[in-house]
């Protein structure tokens, strides 16, 4: 628990305050931190004593021999959870220094307490996120995840979701995004982790689908206010742990296809372009082009509005700051062009159909 890098740490912050030399010595009082870098990695005697008897070390001027030339000061120990890890050295004239020292033993104390609870968190969320990792897979063990899951304390119960929060720059740091999100969800109920630097998950158990969403609107209203653009897709609900990995799949193709200006995006809304997608690339640049080939952009423009707009003309005509007799024209060349009357709506399909391809396809 008493690191070399944790003891750098408090010898460093106390000197800067006390202006005084501090030794840190671990459990086989050996000096792993001073102010004077010549004396590390040597025993330190008073240390020693400190770790057999468990009890603070005066040294004055006159002991320093009986120490094998320890410098006067004063020796305490470092105390973990009701054990000795360490001894904590100050160099300087101990009727000078003893009136602090207890406050420095405690300070020490507190960084290494501070130190081990953010360990903990960090184990525990590698631990979740390791959890996640193998419930996306084909081969996951149940009783290898319910083993970790007991570790960090959750219980997954069905049905389950999975959302993916996709983030634009910020400058929360990690901790505290997912606190964020561990505030709005049950913890003994919900998984929460990074994909990669700027994709979250979260797995939702036992908790209706429109809850979710109610909660996550919430999320996405509080890191809003704190200037954090994101977007979040979610998946289907799903009865089986198996089908989780389906869900988060889903999750992905909402973000994938969903509206850019959307920053919450269902399946469901997407989901007759993320079935298009799995068609043979082929088959759907031969029906693309068979459909559009002889339309400009303006006119695919055009249909892309007139769809967004359910095929209402005027809202559509105000949606793009033209005139409706405009609109109007511009849905007969349509047409004439095409054999597709986008007022008609198996045509309408047709047409939509093929420019959510073209929008797939890879920009030449």
């Amino acid at each position: 628990m008493l690191t070399q890098e944790i003891a750098k740490e408090i010898v460093a912050q106390t000197m800067i305050r006390l202006n005084r030399n501090i030794n840190i010595m671990d459990e086989q009082g050996t000096i792993i931190a001073s102010g004077n870098i010549k004396r590390i990695n040597q025993a330190h005697f008073g240390a020693k004593e400190v770790l057999r008897t468990g009890k603070p070390l005066i040294i004055s001027k006159d002991d320093s021999q009986q120490w094998d030339g320890a410098l006067p000061g004063i020796n305490l120990p470092i105390q973990f959870q009701n054990d000795i890890i360490g001894v904590i050295g100050i160099t300087g004239n101990p009727e000078e220094i003893m009136e602090f020292g207890e406050l420095v033993k405690m300070i020490t104390e507190m960084m290494i307490q501070q130190s081990f609870l953010t360990e903990q968190i960090e184990w525990k969320q590698r631990l979740i996120e390791l959890v996640f990792e193998d419930l996306l897979t084909d081969s996951s063990q149940p009783e290898l995840i319910k083993q970790r899951l007991n570790l960090i304390g959750v219980a997954l119960e069905a049905p389950y979701q999975v959302g993916v929060i996709e983030l634009g720059s910020h400058h929360l740091k990690k901790n505290e995004l997912l606190q964020i999100f561990r505030d709005s969800f049950n913890k003994q109920q919900t998984l929460i982790g990074f994909l990669n630097v700027n994709r979250l998950f979260i797995l939702t158990s036992h908790l209706p689908e429109e809850r979710l969403k109610q909660k996550m609107l919430n999320v996405i209203s509080i890191l809003k206010a704190k200037g954090i653009s994101l977007r979040v897709g979610t998946g289907s609900t799903v009865f089986v742990q198996a089908h989780i990995r389906h869900s988060f799949e889903e999750a992905l193709s909402a973000l994938k296809f969903g509206n850019l200006e959307q920053t919450f995006i269902t399946y469901n809304e997407i989901e007759t372009k993320a079935l298009l997608d799995q068609l043979d690339e082929r088959a759907k640049q031969q029906f693309s082009k068979r459909i559009l080939s002889n339309l400009p952009d303006k006119l695919i423009d055009t249909l892309e509005h007139f769809f967004a707009c359910n095929l209402n003309i005027g809202e559509c005509a105000k949606e793009m700051y033209i005139h409706r007799n405009s609109l109007i024209y511009r849905i007969k060349k349509v047409k004439e062009k095409t054999g597709y009357d986008p007022q008609n709506i198996h045509d309408a399909m047709t047409l939509q159909l093929a420019i959510w391809i073209l929008q797939m396809l890879p920009k030449e």
